[in-house]
């Protein structure tokens, strides 16, 4: 009895001076399958995690050797990566228009207005805004005209925006208000008309003399917004979006809500092209906190495929008298570029047809000189000429593209484009060959915010019902680990944050997500199914919500 009082008493002894030797941890993570997404790209079982950041990724024994902690999770095998990022999105624009009509999936103008009624009984705003139609995945597949519209709000202003944002139909009354006549033109946009009448559309720029004079969102609405959107999209496993264009107060209103705890996202902001947003650039040079980082400035240089507004070099298949647009001259390329240049700031540029994505690659060619590490992006750079593609090589310029525009986009581009030009449409692959790495995110709203559709349309070019059996044009579909990359590390890395985030290592932000499924091994045709079970940044969950008691 003795003796083992003499066991027990040095075993006891053992473990407590063992576990002074061990260190406590914010959270522990055990018994996973982590997809580190390092160089090498580790699969680890655990984690640990001490004051928002990884310190150990290991074994469990390795883990359980080290560290103790009051926070464990066994997750029982799931699934876990780093957390989602989305490089091209409008995080604020999304917020804005969930508190708005919305007409996506809308299969007819009726449908479109009969929202907008319910809209306005419930509503007394001055002016009713909504978005999100799309003339494409209609019956009768052309622009309406605004004659209905003004039927039912003779005097009240209503314009509602194509899904994309690159053009509008305006009531009357709106119309009247901007001082939009007959004879209007402006530069990089345009009036549409038929029979010698304004039918109420209008294509990029032309929207312009209409969204200039809506009163600025409140403070009200943009914390609201964000709100929203931060909820929506932790709930599909995102923990960093890059907003593409955003002014600077509704900047500071970011930086305001992350310094008071209230908004977690992390986001990278493009700054829109615009003077009060250059004296924000002059004033602060690179802005960069824990959670918000702006160092890029957001450029159009056309409009976009759906309507017609992107600058192709030769005519559109389907409107053999129409090149598209660009919205923007050499002027504005050039005065943007030197302030960019002279402040160490990233630009990245709207560019969709193939002479947009020349005349942006050549511009930017001037600039960029040769090799380099600027990171300058063409957004989207959805139709490339066959010549141009070895540009993004000469001058290190990251393609930063939506896989699922491709899926969206494929039941018309064809007509839009010719058999032949579209085999450099959508052209991913092809893309990423330039650099060895490209950026994929979702432009939503214009997409679903989900990243694992982005993930499912990347590697099998279908949409969600396996439309076409053979993908659409599947020779330019990315491996898994290639779109696993383009929307954690190589994110991340199109904004200068691989260091920090993008992969599960030592002294990154603890920002992971838990899948129920494993989308690098599962049925890659059901990879869109997998659901996320829970979301963290900085260690935290912020997905399911955790109830205060």
């Amino acid at each position: 009895m003795y003796k083992f009082k003499i066991l027990f008493a040095t075993l006891l002894a053992l473990i407590i001076l063992s576990c002074k030797n061990m260190e406590k941890v914010d959270l522990i993570v055990k018994n996973a399958k982590v997809y580190t997404v390092d160089s090498s790209f580790n699969i680890a079982e655990s984690f640990a995690i001490k004051n928002g950041k990884f310190i150990s990724i290991g074994s469990n024994e390795e883990i359980e050797e080290k560290y103790i902690s009051d926070n464990i999770i066994d997750l029982n095998g799931k699934i876990v990566y780093p957390g989602f990022i989305d490089p091209h999105c409008h995080f604020v624009g999304y917020g804005l228009y969930k508190q708005r009509p919305n007409f996506t999936g809308t299969k007819s103008f009726e449908e479109v207005l009969e929202i907008v009624k319910q809209y306005a009984k419930k509503y007394n705003s001055e002016w009713i805004i909504g978005r999100g139609w799309d003339q494409n995945d209609w019956e009768v597949k052309e622009y309406p005209d605004n004659k209905k519209l003004d039927s039912l709000f003779p005097n009240r202003p209503v314009i509602l925006y194509r899904i994309d944002g690159h053009a509008a139909i305006a009531n009357s009354e709106a119309l009247k208000i901007a001082s939009i006549t007959i004879d209007s033109k402006v530069d990089g946009g345009e009036f549409l008309k038929k029979n010698n009448q304004l039918t109420g559309v209008l294509i990029d720029n032309a929207m312009d003399m209409i969204s200039n004079i809506i009163d600025d969102n409140s403070d009200e609405d943009i914390f609201n917004a964000l709100n929203i959107a931060q909820e929506n999209c932790f709930e599909v496993g995102l923990t960093s979006i890059y907003d593409a264009g955003l002014d600077r107060n509704v900047i500071e209103a970011i930086d305001k809500m992350h310094k008071s705890g209230k908004l977690k996202m992390r986001i990278y902001a493009m700054l829109s092209a615009n003077d009060e947003n250059i004296d924000f650039i002059k004033e602060h040079g690179i802005y960069k906190t824990e959670r918000l980082n702006v160092r890029s400035i957001k450029l159009f240089s056309d409009g976009a495929l759906g309507s017609r507004g992107a600058c192709l070099i030769e005519t559109y298949s389907d409107d053999t008298a129409n090149y598209g647009l660009m919205v923007h001259d050499d002027e504005y390329f050039f005065k943007y570029c030197n302030i960019a240049i002279k402040n160490n700031y990233q630009i990245c540029t709207h560019a969709i047809g193939d002479s947009a994505c020349r005349y942006v690659l050549k511009t930017y060619g001037q600039h960029l000189k040769g090799k380099n590490d600027r990171r300058w992006r063409i957004e989207h750079s959805q139709v490339v000429n066959e010549n141009d593609f070895p540009l993004y090589k000469r001058y290190s310029i990251i393609p930063s593209v939506q896989t699922t525009h491709a899926t969206s986009d494929m039941y018309w581009a064809v007509d839009r484009l010719g058999k032949e030009r579209i085999k450099n449409a959508y052209a991913y692959k092809k893309l990423l060959k330039q650099n060895g790495w490209l950026a994929n995110g979702s432009d939503f709203p214009i997409e679903s915010i989900n990243p694992l559709f982005g993930f499912y349309a990347g590697t099998v070019r279908k949409d969600q019902k396996a439309f076409p059996e053979n993908g659409f044009y599947p020779e330019n579909a990315l491996t898994r680990k290639e779109v696993l990359k383009a929307m954690t590390i190589w994110a991340a890395k199109s904004g200068f944050e691989e260091n920090e985030k993008g992969s599960i290592e030592v002294g990154k932000v603890a920002d992971f997500v838990v899948l129920n499924e494993d989308i690098m091994t599962m049925d890659l045709e059901k990879t869109f199914k997998a659901k996320v079970l829970k979301t963290y940044i900085g260690g935290e969950q912020v997905f399911p919500a955790k109830k205060i008691d």
